[in-house]
């Protein structure tokens, strides 16, 4: 039993920093090789990449708070959100699997963003999608597996009903 719960317990730390890796990875291969602003069509018009830097959350909201506040919304807030998370999912030994999955992601994927607030103070965003009328934000790896993570949360809650978290 107590090597299962370790094994499970490593299984959810490696799900957590290979989302972490994956996104700084990118970002830091983004930085190096793409001019900022730059517009790079890698299908056409329809799959974008480029190198923004984002000061704010999604899409921007809350670039023109204050600097005492953004601190508090943009990285204290979260830090303590995302620990209380692992923390949780690391104690449980009842958890679906699935759902275990799905909180490695968005926890992997909000330290990823939190790590460019903290270290360079904006996150680096560099793929859009365009088709027809659908167009997307300027996004990251980061913000891939927090969406990941969130639909899969979304589909086994409208599947299950009631989740045990």
């Amino acid at each position: 039993m107590r090597n299962k719960l370790l094994a499970s317990r490593l299984g959810i730390l490696f799900l957590v920093l290979l989302n972490i890796g994956c996104d700084q990875i990118s970002k830091e291969v983004v930085r190096e090789k793409v001019v900022p602003r730059e517009y790079i069509q890698l299908v056409d018009d329809h799959f974008i990449l480029t190198n923004v830097e984002n000061t704010g959350a999604m899409l921007g909201f809350g670039d023109n708070f204050p600097p005492f506040i953004k601190v508090v919304l943009l990285q204290v807030l979260p830090v303590l959100v995302l620990l209380i998370l692992l923390f949780r999912i690391l104690q449980r030994t009842n958890l679906n699997k699935w759902l275990v999955v799905a909180f490695a992601f968005v926890i992997g994927g909000g330290i990823g963003n939190l790590i460019d607030r903290i270290a360079y103070g904006s996150v680096t965003d560099f793929f859009q999608i365009k088709l027809g009328i659908f167009r997307t934000g300027i996004f990251n790896m980061a913000d891939v597996s927090v969406t990941t993570g969130v639909l899969l949360l979304l589909f086994l809650s409208l599947k299950h009903k009631k989740l045990a978290f």
